[in-house]
């Protein structure tokens, strides 16, 4: 198969991301060797790179626009959102731009290093994977926790490693904090235990709202 007609199969039905099993059906009539071959080809020339085992994109210059950290994140390990501290930046939450990019999963906790990034993954059961929303990043639809979900999510993990929470040293904007839904706050952190619903509740009290 042509590289560039590979390429703008690609780009004609939107595909940033693709495994194996997404090029045999944009190509139903090709055969799986070939592919195989093809996709070990290109990754040698430098034309596609391995994000990880059966994922792959494109490398820049090859495309037009680099694809973006939360697009991947979504990608890399299915399912999953963005939250925790990299949602909470999002948001100006916190004044801090996560070093890496950190997500909400039901399957067991991974970290993924590409080109594109380093990406945490943390594992919570089904029933707290919840309060997630489609947003558009940088031209891609992705998936992140609302801001409660993200504060929930931030404080929960946080209690699971042992690590104590200071308010006012985890520099959280507190106008912003002030603004959130603090019913869906706590109906969220009912799906995980009592000590999360203790701590949104001591949360609410220190910003005195």
């Amino acid at each position: 198969m042509n590289y560039m007609v590979f390429l703008s199969a690609l780009r004609r039905n939107k595909v940033s991301t693709f495994s194996l099993r997404d090029i045999e059906n944009l190509f139903p009539d090709a055969n799986v060797a070939t592919l195989k071959n093809n996709l070990t080809n290109w990754l040698k020339k430098g034309y596609i790179e391995r994000l990880k085992r059966d994922l792959y994109a494109c490398v820049e210059p090859v495309l037009e626009s680099d694809i973006p950290d939360f697009y991947v994140a979504n990608k890399l390990y299915v399912p999953s959102y963005v939250s925790l501290e990299t949602a909470l930046s999002f948001y100006n939450i916190i004044p801090e731009i996560a070093a890496q990019v950190t997500s909400v999963t039901t399957r067991p906790g991974r970290e993924f290093k590409n080109r594109h990034g380093v990406f945490m993954y943390r594992s919570c059961k089904k029933g707290a994977f919840t309060g997630y929303q489609i947003v558009s990043y940088e031209g891609y639809k992705v998936l992140i926790a609302d801001r409660e979900k993200a504060l929930v999510d931030f404080l929960y993990f946080k209690l699971r490693h042992g690590i104590s929470i200071d308010f006012e040293e985890e520099r959280f904007d507190e106008d912003i904090l002030k603004g959130i839904e603090w019913k869906k706050a706590e109906e969220y952190a009912e799906r995980f235990n009592k000590v999360t619903i203790n701590k949104v509740k001591d949360c609410r009290d220190w910003l005195e709202c």
